[in-house]
């Protein structure tokens, strides 16, 4: 209740003073606002120069084609132009609404997410003077800058495919693995920094990825580890499947190649490869986080699953090569391990996975 009757003092005594302050006060108001909106005009022509002339440094600097600083200065001037109507009707609708109301306004700056202040007033707000009759809250709230030049981007990456085994004096057609029922998984986070300052051209993508890579033999055989030799023999069941699969954790590193789209403005620049032709090369280095096997058969018409998490003598040190290519977030993507799978073995195996990988930023 006192809180009540204390704001509604507070708005009368607001109201009494603005009546005494006369008609003068917000007449000169006016006559300073009309006097803004010509220099509204001047100012947004001389930043209009201002960006032609950056354009064109850029197009003599052979940065940009002669078509595309076209399309930027006509965007340019489109944009100034919106400017100056803009803020011409804001100047226009407060002399409006100071002329109408007689210059005795309730203004209202609602609290907005850069941290502006929440404002009731019953005076006028000039350059030289502030006279507040009312309610100022100021939140102080850090504001958050634009970058004007952001270099570096992060994508969450996504790739899955078909996976086997290169061995030694043999082709991929003998291999001992069933080439549609041997599979990766990879999941990870990258990020994409532009190489050069003015170029976007070349840029290196590196951060980490989990990589599941399965390998299922054919002809009712099983991995087994004999005398610290991992070889497949056949398995007294008859076996529905039979999968390795190694789990490794890896850091890739790749060079990126390809065209991106421009934008720039006043107060960004931002270079963008959606849609557009990208290929990468580079390779992985990381470890073997575990491997397991698992088996599904039946015996005696009861179905039986074994999951059996063993080393089977796979390396512990994972490396290899890489390779992408696609338009936009879509890619065709070949990794093989230069590490053999089993270690110390008779024949060496190196895994090697062909699939599509995705980039969700």
């Amino acid at each position: 209740m006192k809180i009540t009757i204390l704001y509604i003092a507070i708005l009368y005594f607001g109201l009494l003073a603005q009546s005494m302050l006369g008609q003068e006060d917000y007449k000169s108001k006016v006559v300073t606002l009309n006097q803004l909106k010509s220099e509204i005009t001047v100012q947004e022509k001389h930043a209009l120069k201002v960006e032609i002339a950056s354009i064109m440094k850029q197009l003599d600097a052979k940065e940009i084609t002669e078509v595309e600083a076209q399309v930027l200065k006509e965007e340019a001037a489109k944009k100034r132009a919106l400017n100056i109507e803009n803020r011409l009707s804001i100047i226009d609708n407060e002399i409006a609404l100071l002329e109408r109301n007689s210059g005795q306004v309730l203004a209202l700056d609602s609290l907005g997410t850069s941290g502006s202040m929440v404002e009731i007033n019953w005076g006028s707000k000039d350059d030289g003077e502030d006279r507040l009759f009312g309610i100022n809250i100021d939140t102080d709230k850090k504001k958050l800058d634009l970058k004007y030049d952001r270099r570096t981007y992060s994508d969450f990456v996504i790739a899955v495919g078909l996976n086997n085994a290169i061995i030694e004096d043999q082709s991929l057609d003998d291999s001992p693995y069933k080439i549609g029922g041997s599979r990766f998984f990879e999941m990870g986070w990258q990020w994409r920094t532009r190489v050069f300052k003015n170029s976007n051209f070349m840029r290196f993508n590196y951060g980490f990825s989990f990589q599941f890579n399965g390998l299922k033999a054919k002809n009712n055989q099983y991995f087994v580890v004999n005398d610290g030799q991992t070889t497949l023999e056949d398995f007294q069941y008859d076996l529905d499947k039979a999968k390795l699969r190694m789990d490794n954790l890896v850091f890739p590193v790749h060079f990126e190649f390809g065209p991106s789209k421009l934008t720039k403005t006043d107060k960004t620049i931002r270079y963008d490869v959606y849609r557009k032709f990208r290929f990468g090369i580079g390779g992985y280095g990381g470890f073997n986080l575990g491997t397991r096997q698992k088996l599904k058969y039946e015996v005696d018409g009861e179905k039986v699953k074994d999951k059996l998490k063993r080393d089977y003598n796979t390396s512990n040190l994972i490396y290899g090569l890489s390779a992408y290519a696609g338009f936009g977030n879509t890619q065709l993507y070949l990794k093989y391990d230069l590490n053999p799978i089993f270690k110390d073995a008779l024949v060496d195996q190196h895994n090697i996975s062909l699939g599509l990988r995705f980039d969700l930023d």
